[in-house]
């Protein structure tokens, strides 16, 4: 099978094993606190379902936070033209990259038994939570906890040990699978507003001329 990608005038058909990374702004163009995650993300199900890890990004005002991006960037500009000036080409510099091609090349880890009995009770766990929350709050999550977010974990799972160079993908490696699967994909299942708001006719307009004079994040 394979994926159709239509970005900035380049089209073109990538097989259905490449990699994505997609990035995209809220549909108000700053992420809303007070709308629900499915407002938020705005795309259908079908589509996050087919990703690994779904994280979501804030620009969140902080003073210490600013600084330090804005010293990054500073020095990143301030240093351009001496290392682009003087560079020496080493062959210790492509070790990262014949690093991991070494790893796709000679190893290939599997699941062990404890590790997948693990991995079984995780998911289970998952999908149960998120059916609570959906009886809480009326409503289905935004991303949806299917077989495909399980395949997910398998793959992040056997992606750990191979870059220990490991055969064999244990419960160390499903653990931390499960941790980044929780502090992306379900953090931004869980975003935005869990409790529904019977809002009436005066409390809808006094809503919206609030939104009017004030910014998102404001």
């Amino acid at each position: 099978q394979t994926i159709s990608i239509a970005k900035a005038g380049i089209t073109t058909v990538l097989n259905s094993r490449t990699s994505v990374l997609a990035a995209a702004n809220p549909p108000s163009g700053r992420y809303d606190d007070l709308k629900t995650a499915q407002d938020n993300i705005d795309l259908q199900t079908t589509i996050l379902s087919r990703f690994d890890l779904i994280f979501i990004v804030k620009d969140i005002r902080m003073y210490s936070q600013d600084k330090l991006i804005a010293s990054h960037i500073i020095k990143i500009h301030a240093s351009a033209d001496a290392v682009s000036g003087d560079r020496k080409i080493s062959k210790e510099e492509n070790w990262l990259k014949r690093y991991i091609q070494y790893c796709r090349a000679e190893c290939h880890p599997r699941l062990s038994e404890s590790a997948s009995a693990k991995l079984q009770d995780q998911y289970v766990q998952i999908r149960k939570d998120m059916r609570r929350q959906a009886n809480e709050t009326g409503e289905a999550a935004v991303i949806p906890i299917t077989v495909r977010q399980l395949e997910a974990i398998v793959r992040l799972s056997e992606a750990l040990a191979k870059m220990k160079m490991s055969h064999v993908a244990t419960e160390i490696e499903v653990n931390e699978a499960v941790r980044l699967f929780t502090v992306s994909t379900m953090d931004a299942a869980r975003s935005g507003i869990n409790q529904q708001i019977n809002l009436t006719a005066e409390m809808a307009q006094a809503e919206a001329q609030i939104k009017r004079r004030l910014g998102i994040g404001n």
